[in-house]
């Protein structure tokens, strides 16, 4: 009998290649088997380019955009916290290609987990899920590893989720999302945290990776979305007319 149920995942097609091409490039890109291939990098890079234009065909218009946008701020935000402050170093001690281009991935793949009819049918249950897990996380790096700087960190995640409840499913997932490619990195030898916060002040130690980094990707959404306000200013007081009407139902 026909029927008008959507299935429960629409967006697969989009969100697990980036998860396996992520994996898969940070794994070339590691310690083994640049060791044996003095180049892999590059093969990461025109892996992740690959994804990034074969996603790029798959998403909205909008989400092209932002994308678009993505590129320019993961660029900027990776010469600014790892090139000029050395918050973090890469493998060779450079920015690879694929890093910027990774960073957008993820939010597109983000984006469309979220819209999917299973997650929003069960929002509630799946934030209230895992809120309680990213804190244990948290405090678990904290104990193991005395992750000062990515405890508070956390915090500063969890604080935002209170100011503005109707993120938290989708940085719920960022955080996740982030912690995945983290820990797959830093086991690689992708790239690595120092010690201590910046690898100057000693008084806040880090862990390696850090449990809560994803609170600059609250900057990179507001990054993209500021983008997309100023260029799109027609289409986007029609987003916010929309929203604000769904809200009120």
């Amino acid at each position: 009998m026909p029927t008008n149920q959507h299935p429960p995942f629409k967006y697969s097609h989009i969100y697990l290649p980036v998860l396996f091409v992520l994996w898969l490039g940070l794994f070339i890109d590691g310690q083994y088997i640049s060791s044996l291939m003095p180049h892999s990098q590059w093969l990461t890079n025109g892996l992740v380019l690959i994804a990034f234009m074969y996603t790029y065909r798959q998403v909205s218009h909008k989400v092209k955009k932002l994308m678009r946008y993505g590129l320019v701020i993961s660029f900027l935000g990776e010469v600014l916290f790892s090139l000029v402050l050395g918050m973090y170093s890469y493998r060779l001690s450079n920015l690879p290609l694929y890093v910027p281009l990774g960073h957008t991935l993820v939010y597109a793949a983000v984006y469309y987990f979220v819209k999917e009819p299973f997650i929003k049918r069960n929002t509630l249950n799946i934030t209230k899920c895992l809120y309680p897990l990213i804190l244990i996380y948290a405090l678990t790096w904290l104990i193991l590893a005395q992750d000062v700087f990515g405890f508070v960190c956390t915090m500063c995640v969890l604080y935002i989720f209170k100011k503005r409840p109707h993120t938290q499913l989708f940085f719920s997932i960022m955080y996740l999302m982030i912690v995945y490619l983290e820990l797959i990195g830093t086991y690689y030898h992708c790239w690595v945290w120092p010690t201590t916060w910046f690898d100057k002040v000693s008084w806040v130690p880090s862990a390696n990776p850090p449990s809560g980094i994803s609170l600059f990707y609250f900057a990179f959404d507001a990054g993209c979305l500021w983008f997309y306000r100023k260029l799109n200013r027609k289409t986007w007081h029609k987003l916010i007319t929309i929203r604000q009407l769904q809200r009120q139902e």
